[in-house]
């Protein structure tokens, strides 16, 4: 099938046209990034943007995995000589994997069967003949097959042994027919339902599986979430797992299909729909929706986590500010570093401000570090300790009132502090003084701290453990990319792990980059990057865009504008009679500008506008701007909860069934998704971000098993997120963590969704 079927394809099931589709898929078979091909490719795909791109590149994926299968099944009946006109064109006409597995399905080599055995004793013939429902005498054919003395080859022994050789031939052909399959395909997803019973002995082990020890409901109606958690509960050898129609609804449609008469011979075919269904094929659709819906569940919470991710990655930054940074702690006391503007390490000590004899100390000591480093900032970890170390500093009077005290999120640092990353940047410090550096950085600038860390490790998903951990990655990965990439990197600032994102370059460029600087001082160009050994012109175009130089010999370089369009600013500072530099920073030359006059072929409105955004806003942080968060004082632990609080809180987590909201008592409450509005909610992200700020009123609290109930009816919802990194919340005892909120949550769109994987289904 040629590729320009599939361009039709793609272009209907997205909604775009097939010359965008086209450019596209020309671009990424050259080796172009998502991110590039969105940003300097525009006039090519029509604007596609980064997840229409995406769609298109997954899509040609699929299709050509499709075609690669159909091919392979072509080959290996053509080997068998069975292939006929009628066959290929079958074949040809096959849209999914699981189409093309069914026709292929009686071909397809095989361990010995029952059937196998039957036919071995020449019973294929009887089988026939049973199976044609003609007016026979069923029971007199089949003596036909009985052994005597005079046979030379394997035979039934009785009558009943020959119909049941028979019947198990009859059974394998419905089994392998694809139309049968298909009705049956469609009776599961239509009305199968999906239930999880505890093992034996395993009702103390599987405490918090407890929902699920007598669970059954519609497969279609099953959230992923909750599919994902019964999964988990089989995987750990706590529950058993079944999904099933009706057998009754599933054999009747085999002998509406099979059974053409009323006779003996029909009879023989009835018994032998019955054996196909349950011996053979309520197995294996069994099978499929499995890996169906499993694929399907897998795909939103990647989904969930990949949005969290962006928010998080997107966070906003304090920026160069001198910051003072605490790994709170109270046995071993509290690590502090200081760092300057540029986030390097300038200091670092420990303090104990949770000893009574050491307190005043520990003030002074503080005051002394703002003071010599003329600090603007203190970051606090929020791990344990964390709200008793920002009291006390909170507690400091003489502290500058224009110092900020923010509590960011550790989770992952203590990885980052282990990392071979973390070994090379401070080789000669302990992993407490890594941890305490990363924080303050967090608070500087989240993405270029972040990308440091298996984004698995930050914990802003569900389920992360249970889904494919390839496709995982792959979608963390891309989404990691593609916030590099909107920000932007200073190119002689950078550290390699957060060029290694950057589109076109990777590990090996990036390692090569830091040490070309490293060696020759910070880059004066964009053109001095093709310096860099094994930089190549392809690398270049993807990355050059992507990469800013603050005080380079061109202003352009500090901008998103790419190095293949400067002729066109060079033109238009000419046309105008002033330099680049005056065309970026007087609004007046910019009014002048007529944009029609430098459209071309290659370059038209859409880049045209971009470059003059960049002119007006050269190299602009898209990431909002920095906002100071404080809980409330009077609540540090969960005793302090009462139920009716209105409190102030941090989302640290959003998933299908609600989000969790930290309040500032190490231990974040869940705002069901039934608690979010006044108005009915399908999806959290719809009403919540990760690290938004909302107003939650406390509804539970649970403190033996450390769950809160939040509610955010009636409360306000900060319309931008502030910049509080986020907390992993799934680890939480007591799964599933939905229940929490007492409300089941509504089924969303799992059915229509799963519905549509149909078309993916490998």
């Amino acid at each position: 099938m040629s590729e320009i079927h599939f361009y039709k394809k793609i272009a209907l099931k997205l909604n775009v046209n097939e010359k965008q589709v086209d450019a596209v898929v020309g671009l990424l078979d050259e080796g172009a990034t998502i991110p590039f091909i969105s940003r300097y490719r525009k006039e090519m795909t029509g604007s596609l943007d980064e997840v229409q791109v995406a769609n298109v590149r997954d899509e040609i994926e699929r299709l050509r995995a499709l075609e690669k299968r159909r091919e392979f099944i072509l080959e290996s009946i053509e080997g068998q000589g069975k292939l006929t006109p009628e066959l290929i064109s079958l074949l040809r006409q096959a849209e999914t994997v699981s189409a093309l597995e069914d026709i292929y399905l009686p071909y397809k080599p095989k361990r010995r069967t029952k059937a196998t055995i039957a036919r071995e004793k020449g019973l294929e013939p009887l089988a026939q003949l049973i199976f044609d429902q003609g007016k026979i005498d069923v029971e007199g054919e089949a003596e036909k097959f009985i052994a005597n003395d005079e046979s030379t080859t394997p035979s039934a022994k009785t009558i009943d042994e020959a119909l049941a050789g028979a019947r198990d031939i009859v059974a394998e052909w419905i089994n392998e027919n694809a139309e049968a399959r298909d009705k049956i395909r469609n009776l599961f997803k239509r009305s199968a339902t999906i239930k999880s019973k505890v093992l034996r002995g395993k009702e103390e082990a599987g405490e918090k599986f407890k929902d699920y020890f007598d669970w059954e409901e519609n497969l279609m109606g099953c959230p992923s979430h909750r599919l994902l958690a019964i999964r988990r509960g089989e995987s750990e050898e706590i529950l058993s797992i079944h999904i099933m129609p009706s057998e009754e609804e599933a054999i009747d449609i085999l002998v509406n299909q099979f059974v053409k008469s009323n006779n003996t011979a029909s009879t023989q075919v009835k018994l032998a729909c019955d054996d196909a269904y349950n011996r053979m094929m309520q197995s294996s659709i069994e099978s499929e929706m499995r890996m169906m819906t499993k694929e399907l569940a897998d795909e939103k919470a990647i989904q969930v986590f990949a949005d969290n991710l962006r928010e998080l990655m997107l966070a906003s930054p304090l920026g160069q500010k001198a910051i003072l940074a605490i790994d709170p702690g109270f046995r071993t006391g509290c690590k502090v570093v200081v760092l300057d503007k540029q986030g390097k390490l300038l200091d670092d000590t420990v303090i104990y401000p949770h000893e009574q004899n050491k307190i005043f100390q520990t003030k002074q000591l503080v005051l002394a570090w703002c003071d010599k480093h003329n600090v603007e900032a203190i970051a606090i970890g929020n791990g344990t300790a964390g709200r008793e170390t920002e009291t006390f500093i909170r507690s400091i009077e003489e502290l500058p009132k224009s110092i900020n005290v923010i509590m960011v999120n550790e989770s992952g640092a203590s990885i980052y502090s282990a990392s071979d990353v973390a070994r090379e940047e401070f080789a000669d410090k302990d992993i407490t003084v890594r941890g305490a550096v990363s924080i303050g950085r967090r608070l500087a600038d989240p993405l270029a701290e972040l990308v440091k860390i298996d984004a698995k490790s930050i914990g802003v998903g569900q389920y992360q453990h249970d889904v494919d951990q390839y496709l995982l990655k792959k979608k963390l990965d891309e989404v990691v990319e593609s916030c590099v990439n909107k920000v932007g990197v200073e190119v002689n600032t950078a550290s390699k792990q957060l060029l290694t994102y950057v589109s076109g370059l990777g590990g090996v460029l990036a390692r090569n980059i830091v040490e070309y600087r490293n060696e020759n001082g910070p880059f004066k160009s964009r053109k001095d990057i093709l310096k860099v050994p094994r930089m190549g012109e392809k690398a270049y175009e993807q990355a050059a865009g992507f990469l800013r130089i603050a005080n380079g010999k061109n202003p352009l370089d500090k901008s998103a504008v790419h190095p293949e369009s400067y002729g066109i600013v060079e033109k238009m500072a000419t046309d105008l009679n002033c330099t680049i530099e005056q065309l970026m920073t007087e609004k007046e030359f910019r009014k002048q500008i007529s944009l029609q006059k430098y459209v071309s072929e290659k370059v038209g409105l859409p880049t045209l506008n971009d470059i003059m955004n960049e002119l007006d806003k050269p190299g602009r942080d898209p990431r909002k701007s920095f906002e100071v968060f404080k809980f409330d004082d009077s609540v540090h632990e969960m005793k302090d909860l009462k139920i009716g609080m209105k409190l102030p809180g941090i989302v640290t987590n959003v998933t299908n069934f609600g989000a969790f909201v930290d309040i500032g008592v190490h231990q974040d409450g869940l705002v069901h998704v039934s608690q979010l509005s006044n108005t009915f909610v399908s999806d959290p992200n719809t009403v919540v971000k990760v690290q938004q700020q909302v107003m939650v009123t406390v509804t539970e609290v649970d403190v033996q098993r450390k769950r809160i109930a939040l509610s955010m009816k009636d409360n306000v919802v900060s319309s931008t997120p502030v910049s509080k990194p986020v907390q992993n919340n799934n680890g939480k005892k007591g799964l599933p963590a939905e229940k929490a909120g007492k409300v089941e949550e509504p089924a969303n769109d799992f059915a229509s969704q799963l519905a549509a994987l149909k078309d993916k289904f490998k």
